[in-house]
C-alpha cells in the first residue's frame, strides 16, 4: 500500500514539473530619414528584433509561436494610419509612410488586415530554448514642394506600437500552431515596441528656371533709354530668408555694367533694376541692393528690369555680357 502511494504521487507530479512558459521581447531600431530634399522622395527602413524565450520543459520538444506586428498612427498631432506626420518644434509638419513591403504599396497599421504576420519555431531541450525572428519597416517621406527648414520627430510609444503572440509547445515532437495571434495555444500575450521616426529639411533655395535679359535692335545713335526685362524662378525652403544678388558682369567699368562688342573693344552700358521705374539698381551688396525675400517651400519668380542707357554710340554688331546670379541663405 504504501508503495502504491508513492508511485501515485510521483505521476501525479510529473505533468507540474514539464510545465512549460514562453515570453517573447522585442526591440526596434529608429526610422532615420535623414536630409530630405525639395522635390524628392526619402527612403529608410527599419528593423524590429523578436526574442523568444521557452523555460520549463525536461524533456526534448520543440515551441512553436505566432507574431503578428502592429503600428499605430504616432503621437504628433493629426497624424493617421493613412497620413502619417512628423512635427516640429515651430508646428510645422512633414509628411510620411511606413509599410509593410520593400516596394511601399502596404501600409503598416494596426488591424488584422494591416499588420505584419510571423512564424517562429525552435527546439527546447531539456534546459529550455529559445529562437529568434526579425522583421523590417519600410518607411518613405514622399516627393513634395512647400517643405518648412525644420528638424522633424514622431514617437512611437506606448499604444502606437504592439506585438501580440501565441505560443504552443509539446514535451516530445512538434505542436500545432496556435490558431491566431490572440487565442489558441498554451499562452501568450501582448507587448510594445518603441522607436522614433526622425528626418531634417535643411534650409535649401534652387534655380529653376534662368533666362537671358535681351535687348533686341538698338540703333548706333542711342538717344533715349531702351528698356527690356527677362525672369527666373527659384525655390527655396518654406520660412527661409534669401538674398539674390547680381554682379557686374564680365566687362564692367567700375560699377557701370557694359556689353562688349562681338569681334572688337567697344562698348555698349546698360544697367539692372529691381523695380519696374529703374531706380533701383540691383547688386550683389548682402541686404544693401540685393533682392530679399522669404521662401515659400514652392516656386517663385522674380523680374529683372533692364536698360540700355541714353547717350551713347556704338558700333553696329552684337553685344553681349554675363551676368552671375547668386542665391545666398
Amino acid at each position: 500500500m504504501l508503495l502504491r502511494l508513492f508511485v501515485l504521487a510521483g505521476f501525479l507530479g510529473l505533468p507540474q514539473m514539464l510545465f512549460a512558459t514562453t515570453v517573447c521581447t522585442a526591440n526596434a531600431s529608429n526610422l532615420a530619414f535623414g536630409n530630405i530634399a525639395m522635390g524628392a522622395s526619402q527612403n529608410s527602413s527599419a528593423t524590429v528584433s523578436i526574442d523568444c524565450n521557452t523555460f520549463g520543459l525536461s524533456l526534448l520538444a520543440n515551441a512553436r509561436v505566432r507574431l503578428c506586428l502592429k503600428v499605430g498612427a504616432g503621437d504628433s498631432v493629426g497624424s493617421t494610419i493613412n497620413a502619417r506626420l512628423m512635427g516640429s518644434a515651430s508646428l510645422a509638419q512633414l509628411p510620411f509612410q511606413i509599410y509593410r513591403d520593400a516596394s511601399r504599396t502596404l501600409i503598416l497599421g494596426n488591424t488584422d488586415t494591416e499588420d505584419i504576420d510571423l512564424d517562429l519555431q525552435y527546439g527546447v531541450p531539456v534546459l529550455g530554448g529559445s529562437g529568434s525572428t526579425s522583421t523590417t519597416l519600410y518607411g518613405q517621406v514622399p516627393a513634395q514642394l512647400g517643405l518648412t527648414a525644420s528638424s522633424y520627430l514622431q514617437l512611437f510609444s506606448g499604444g502606437h506600437t504592439r506585438l501580440d503572440y501565441r505560443y504552443s509547445e509539446a514535451l516530445l515532437g512538434i505542436p500545432s500552431w496556435p490558431s491566431s495571434c490572440t487565442s489558441g495555444g498554451k499562452g501568450g500575450a501582448s507587448i510594445t515596441f518603441p522607436f522614433t521616426a526622425t528626418a531634417t529639411v535643411p534650409a535649401s533655395c534652387e534655380l529653376n528656371t534662368l533666362n537671358n535679359l535681351s535687348f533686341g535692335n538698338v540703333p548706333g545713335l542711342i538717344t533715349t533709354h531702351h528698356d527690356q526685362t527677362t525672369h527666373f524662378s527659384y525655390t527655396c525652403t518654406n520660412t527661409t530668408p534669401w538674398a539674390i544678388s547680381l554682379d557686374d558682369g564680365l566687362n564692367a567699368n567700375g560699377s557701370t555694367r557694359r556689353m562688349r562688342h562681338v569681334s572688337t573693344s567697344q562698348y555698349v552700358e546698360y544697367e539692372l533694376y529691381k523695380d519696374s521705374a529703374r531706380t533701383q539698381r540691383w547688386g550683389n551688396t548682402l541686404n544693401v541692393d540685393t533682392h530679399n525675400g522669404i521662401g515659400t517651400g514652392s516656386s517663385q519668380n522674380v523680374t529683372v528690369y533692364g536698360r540700355v542707357l541714353a547717350n551713347q554710340t556704338a558700333a553696329s554688331g552684337n553685344y553681349s555680357d554675363t551676368v552671375t546670379v547668386t542665391i545666398t541663405y
